[in-house]
């Protein structure tokens, strides 16, 4: 049995995405027979949102609830710890985080800028896993030539299943990139029929990121690749809906098109009502980061393979992650608005298939114990 500690942020955005997204790697290493830890701390003044306003603050008090109910139904409530904007811990202590830390075998970390790097250098291992791939790679490239610091780790990791691989564009920082996917513990989302009339629908953020500017090129985030597909609804039969929130968002011309609009915080405001929006869908169609299109990174939503664990097939635009997961059954990688209504006529055509395929790549390419032990397989643990 191995000691992991996992770094990432779930308690400053305690929405249902997050929370899940975080569930499948401790309950995937738990699983595994290790003794798995999480921690996250503020970063900066203002860094927790309420859900339910999405007023940012040094509050924390939503999120540490929130966060701790959900790990209590897996036996991990004591085996947190979340540092809050004023330097008070939450969960467990200092003292008791700081004497995990010492008896770590690795330390597994989700953030860009590693906010527990003095802790780090105690765990035996530390291994980065990317998930932005190309928007990374770029700002450390970035940040390596204005000469600021970089934290080094001993292993790399991308969701990014093309990083350094020649099949992508993406600078990698000077780092050799090894490929992983977002797991998921597939038993933990159902699978019942979807009710009558249900749409495709997706959860995403029109602008998540400012852009960004690599060797003189502007890469975007989502809104600089859904009007390739804006006019989709126009031609299928299916219903489609986003829970869409962000900046900048052309509500009426989504609406002038026939997108259904959900308000993404009654969509995804706890662990249980996120899951539940995934199975009143009928599949997912999402467009993806301009970042992730642009330099075929390969890469592949976790958010996506909660879809395909719930049986609900998923239509989604290519990032290259087609070479690395089998499409036209239960998936589809589209490049246009054209191709994305003929995968999506199809599997309302050919439902029950293609609702078993999506089930079937969830449990035989993403689940947990298959991820997992791969990746700590290639550390040496």
């Amino acid at each position: 049995m191995a000691r992991i500690i996992v770094a990432s942020y779930v308690v400053r955005m305690p929405v249902g995405g997050y929370q899940s997204w975080m569930l499948q790697w401790l309950v995937g290493f738990q699983r595994l027979g290790h003794e798995v830890w999480f921690v996250e701390k503020s970063g900066w003044p203002g860094s927790c949102i309420d859900p339910a306003t999405w007023v940012k603050s040094d509050d924390c008090s939503r999120g540490t609830a929130a966060w701790r109910s959900l790990l209590a139904r897996f036996g991990l409530e004591n085996n947190w710890c979340y540092v809050d904007a004023a330097g008070r811990y939450h969960g467990v202590s200092r003292e008791k985080i700081e004497s995990v830390f010492r008896g770590a075998d690795v330390f597994i970390d989700h953030m860009r800028d590693c906010e527990w790097e003095e802790e780090a250098q105690s765990a035996k291992l530390r291994v980065m896993v990317d998930g932005e791939p190309a928007l990374t790679q770029m700002r450390m490239e970035n940040r390596r030539a204005a000469g600021l610091h970089l934290m080094e780790y001993d292993f790399y990791y991308s969701v990014g299943l093309n990083m350094g691989n020649g099949r992508s564009t993406a600078p990698t920082a000077g780092k050799q990139w090894r490929p992983i996917f977002d797991p998921v513990v597939v038993d933990l989302f159902p699978n019942e029929p979807p009710p009558a009339g249900a749409p495709f629908t997706t959860i995403m953020t029109w602008q998540a990121h400012a852009p960004m500017v690599y060797q003189g090129v502007t890469y975007e985030s989502k809104k600089a690749e859904f009007p390739k597909f804006m006019d989709l609804p126009l031609r299928t039969t299916v219903p489609l809906e986003l829970a869409v929130g962000g900046e900048n968002l052309p509500t009426e011309a989504l609406l002038e098109h026939g997108w259904r609009l959900r308000d993404p915080g009654r969509a995804t405001i706890t662990y249980d009502i996120w899951r539940d929006y995934i199975s009143s869908s009928l599949g997912e169609f999402g467009v993806c980061k301009n970042y992730f299109v642009a330099t075929n990174c390969g890469a592949f939503s976790e958010r996506s393979a909660a879809y395909l664990a719930s049986g609900r097939p998923v239509v989604t635009q290519e990032t290259g992650f087609s070479a690395h997961l089998p499409c036209g059954r239960g998936l589809f990688a589209v490049a246009s608005v054209e191709e994305a209504a003929a995968a999506i006529e199809e599997i309302r055509s050919h439902y029950e298939l293609h609702s078993k395929c999506a089930r079937e790549i969830a449990a035989e390419y993403l689940r947990t114990d298959k991820m997992l032990k791969r990746l700590l397989h290639g550390i040496g643990i």
